[in-house]
């Protein structure tokens, strides 16, 4: 007990005199000894409806009823996971033993890591300044985690309702509707291939390609009637934790997407067979060689997590 509580008081001090460069609302993280970095921005928690209205045209019957919603304050990246930050977990030779973390000791070379593409599952649309394609879920999942090792500070993946509270408060929805082509890459002028991060416009909070370029993992397990289910008015913090391998919600659309499903409220199930072309038995745990158009996004809740909540976290959020 004694030695848990120095660990969370430890943890606690590194927080207050080694956290991320920030302004009020953003702030830049740095990879450890890699020379990469990436932005986030801050989300204070509130309240908003969830899902579409009646009468909204596009909407489809997985995004009703509408349902009020209140999440706490949380982080987010201000661009998608680029290739330049998912590579030094990808090769051991990126990575070093440099560590940020306040109680654990790091070790790159213990590290487990994403098997080699036995084909390049870019397809030739690009890596360098690219968002990185074609993972898992699982994959993206433990990158978060090996974020986790290497800085201490806790990294996930959004839930469906965090993605689309950004989404909207973003207003992403009211600037798309004046010309959705200003700020996302999608079948009408992607010429079928995702884009370099962040050469759009971003929406109202600085955050970029939330629709298009490439649709998103978020932390939930998919249901269709995820709204109907909802527990509470507004429901607090929902997350569908995951019950088996398939299926997960991805968010946002993508290049290959008509302009109807790059909505905030579009919700899309992802699918096994995404892994068609894998030819190992059984699939890989990391890649998708069938889905170049996923990539995810970062999110860092405000509120601290102890270590044992974060190992807890993930081994309930990783599914084999």
């Amino acid at each position: 007990m004694l030695k848990n509580l120095a660990l969370i008081l430890l943890a606690l001090l590194w927080a207050l005199g080694n956290a991320p460069a920030r302004g009020q609302n953003t702030r830049t993280d740095s990879i450890p000894g890699s020379g990469v970095s990436f932005d986030m921005v801050l989300l204070p928690g509130g309240t908003f409806d969830m899902g579409s209205p009646t009468g909204n045209v596009n909407a489809q019957p997985n995004e009703q009823p509408l349902h009020l919603v209140r999440l706490d304050s949380f982080w987010m990246g201000t661009h998608e996971v680029s290739y330049d930050e998912f590579i030094v977990f990808y090769h051991l030779e990126k990575d070093s033993d440099t560590s940020t973390h306040p109680a654990n000791k790091y070790m790159a070379a213990a590290v487990s890591r994403p098997t080699p593409q036995y084909i390049d599952y870019t397809y030739g649309m690009g890596k360098e300044g690219f968002p990185v394609v074609a993972m898992t879920q699982q994959a993206a999942l433990r990158y978060c985690y090996w974020l986790y090792e290497k800085t201490g500070i806790f990294y996930r993946l959004p839930t469906e309702a965090e993605w689309e509270f950004a989404c909207k408060k973003g207003l992403n929805d009211t600037l798309a509707a004046e010309n959705l082509s200003d700020y996302a890459w999608y079948y009408d002028n992607s010429f079928e291939k995702y884009h370099e991060v962040g050469t759009k416009k971003p929406n109202t909070l600085g955050i970029y390609d939330m629709l298009g370029n490439v649709t998103e993992w978020t932390l939930d397990y998919y249901d269709e009637d995820y709204l109907k289910n909802l527990v509470g008015m507004p429901a607090f913090n929902p997350w569908v934790e995951p019950t088996r391998k398939h299926s997960r919600t991805v968010k946002g659309g993508s290049y290959d997407s008509n302009a109807d499903e790059c909505r905030c409220a579009f919700r899309q199930k992802s699918d096994p067979r995404w892994q068609a072309r894998d030819p190992q038995i059984p699939k890989s745990r990391w890649w998708n060689p069938d889905s170049p158009f996923v990539g995810f996004r970062l999110v860092s809740p405000v509120k601290p997590l102890t270590e044992i909540e974060v190992q807890a976290f993930f081994e309930k959020a990783i599914k084999e």
